[in-house]
């Protein structure tokens, strides 16, 4: 059977292209390690591959949102741990100024600790963040929380300007947490505060008169209720990091997972890759060698 020279030339120079783009596309996969360049190399496996990167991207996000809300929360409950000292620091101060035994200057000499008091609530209240956002203004972040009316009488100067609005942040498939808190009620606590160092300033004091001891022991409540909001505050805050550190090792369990069935999905077994590419090395040199030999022969070669 005879071949002509255009079909001989044309089917070497296809395998010699097809060889040649074997070793490429495996030197490319021995390069990156990776089985799957395109989706063609395995449909279904690619399909799978695709499913576990979007799933472990997704973990991947809920992680980073898990690590700034605990960072949040973390800083949220110092400066709610600073108000508890202040706050029991304060009521020892009233406990103190009830005792009958008080003169008028033990009493007056207790303004001013308790004026450094509230002005320490009041800043760990108004507490901003590296962004210099109020934290405990709710979802209201650029009001200062506790609002102060120089020109309002004694007792009634502070009030609250913040919301009590959530911030939820995703955590997980279908799963939100909140990342915001409030100091609504310490408002209260300050205008009591307040009151008390009005009287106590002025001009005359009688511990055991009863409008003065009205207005301590109004004070005294006025701690008891800020100390029970703000320790359950802490509480929430504490419980929140457990739910938050569970979850967290969750999804660290799930993205090895997923990272496992990754690279066993995906990795080129370098073995089998090497000897497919030796194959056609030598596939490709045969040919090569073929090709120059069978060049050089003629009808005539054989008379």
């Amino acid at each position: 059977m005879r071949i002509a020279t255009a079909q001989y030339q044309s089917n070497m120079n296809k395998s010699l292209q097809l060889n040649q783009e074997h070793m490429s596309n495996l030197t490319q996969k021995m390069a990156t390690g990776k089985r799957i360049s395109v989706p063609s190399d395995d449909p279904v496996d690619s399909v799978r591959l695709s499913r576990l990167q979007r799933e472990e991207a997704a973990i991947t996000q809920y992680r980073d949102n898990i690590a700034s809300i605990k960072i949040r929360l973390s800083k949220n409950e110092g400066y709610l741990g600073s108000m508890v000292n202040d706050i029991s620091a304060g009521r020892d101060q009233i406990v103190w100024a009830l005792d009958g035994s008080n003169t008028p200057d033990d009493l007056k000499a207790m303004v001013k600790p308790l004026e450094a008091l509230r002005d320490g609530l009041l800043f760990s209240a108004n507490s901003v963040d590296q962004e210099g956002r109020y934290v405990f203004s709710g979802t209201n972040t650029a009001t200062a929380p506790i609002a102060y009316n120089a020109g309002a009488a004694a007792g009634a100067r502070y009030s609250y300007a913040g919301n009590v609005n959530e911030q939820r942040v995703v955590v997980g498939n279908g799963l939100t947490q909140v990342a915001n808190d409030n100091v609504k009620g310490m408002e209260k606590l300050l205008n009591r505060l307040d009151a008390t160092i009005a009287l106590l300033g002025g001009a005359s004091l009688n511990v055991n008169d009863p409008a003065t001891r009205s207005v301590l022991e109004d004070n005294l409540s006025g701690f008891d209720e800020a100390l029970d909001l703000v320790s359950g505050k802490i509480a929430v805050l504490g419980g929140k990091q457990n739910i938050l550190d569970t979850l967290d090792a969750n999804h660290g369990n799930v993205s090895l997972s997923n990272q496992m069935a990754i690279t066993d999905i995906g990795q080129l077994d370098m073995g089998v890759a090497a000897t497919e590419l030796n194959g056609y090395s030598t596939a490709l040199q045969a040919t090569y060698k073929a090709y120059s030999r069978i060049g050089t022969l003629s009808l005539f070669s054989a008379l």
